[in-house]
């Protein structure tokens, strides 16, 4: 009936019956501690309390298993190093069930799609970009989207990312539209001086976008339509930002405080392309090198 060989039936009973008398309650119970106290199961992490709490920690603030394994392989820290599998083994296993608990995220429900400009003005797409840009080969070159509110709320989050360092700087705007949107790229202007061009969609709130452009002293290139693709780093962190903002929530309910440590959240993610460093010391590297050669 269960589709399983007589020797393997026999195996359960004799493994897991109490008093000669099989219970699936109390098999279910011996088969949980047996796997809890083996020490193949999760060990390699748990076995080491130093590491075992950094890995955690490391977790809980929402970085992969590959970018912790190879920050613990490139940085060459203090602590052992613990493959991607073994990090997931951990999560896996019965000492890693609340890590586990926190991954878990609720079903994401449908956001409502802003309303997009056919035809803008002037428009210089992203073919006309240089060729320095798409190499990403200097910092100051960003990305930009927008996250909207559901349908019951109201507000968008500006989101501007440095396509090198992978630098997140977010705004929150409680009433859209281009005359706010243009307050707040000055405010992220002021956090990120290095800011020289921006890639972005064909939004309605960037219509003004010739003006926005010499307000901020920089160069602001449009993908092309239905080309969510051609502005990947910034669509990456929109998808790190749904897990703390689900789809269908409420942007104007976030204080502004919320919206910083989120900030600070994206900014210290432990990334490949980054040699496993943080966006967030790319960038203070870069600062210090350009004030080092100023002086």
């Amino acid at each position: 009936m269960l589709g399983r060989s007589h020797s393997s039936i026999l195996d359960e009973f004799e493994r897991n019956s109490v008093g000669g008398r099989y219970d699936p309650r109390k098999a279910d119970h011996k088969a949980y501690a047996r796997k809890k106290y083996a020490r193949y199961q999760g060990m390699r992490i748990a076995g080491n309390g130093a590491l075992q709490k950094k890995v955690e920690a490391l977790l809980y603030d929402d970085q992969s298993p590959a970018a912790i394994a190879g920050w613990l392989k490139k940085r060459q820290c203090r602590l052992p190093p613990a493959s991607r599998d073994t990090v997931y083994s951990y999560i896996k296993s019965p000492y890693g069930r609340k890590i586990e608990a926190h991954r878990l995220r609720k079903r994401r429900r449908k956001g409502r799609k802003r309303a997009k400009v056919g035809r803008l003005k002037d428009r210089m797409f992203i073919n006309q970009r240089p060729a320095y840009i798409n190499k990403r080969t200097r910092i100051g070159d960003a990305e930009g989207d927008f996250i909207v509110s559901g349908k019951s709320g109201k507000g968008v989050l500006l989101v501007i990312v440095d396509r090198k360092a992978r630098t997140s700087f977010l705004e929150r705007i409680v009433q859209p539209s281009c005359a706010a949107v243009t307050e707040a790229c000055k405010r992220i202007k002021q956090r990120y001086p290095e800011w020289r061009s921006m890639t972005t969609d064909n939004d309605l709130l960037f219509q003004h976008h010739n003006a926005l452009a010499a307000i901020l002293g920089i160069r602001i290139y449009f993908c092309h339509p239905y080309h969510s693709w051609e502005k990947g780093s910034v669509e990456n962190v929109n998808k790190h930002i749904r897990k703390t903002i689900p789809k269908g929530s409420d942007i104007s309910r976030h204080a502004n405080s919320f919206i910083r440590k989120l900030e600070a959240k994206l900014n210290r993610r432990i990334m490949e392309c980054l040699a496993y460093r943080t966006p967030r010391e790319v960038l203070q590297r870069y600062r210090k090198r350009k004030k080092r050669s100023r002086a």
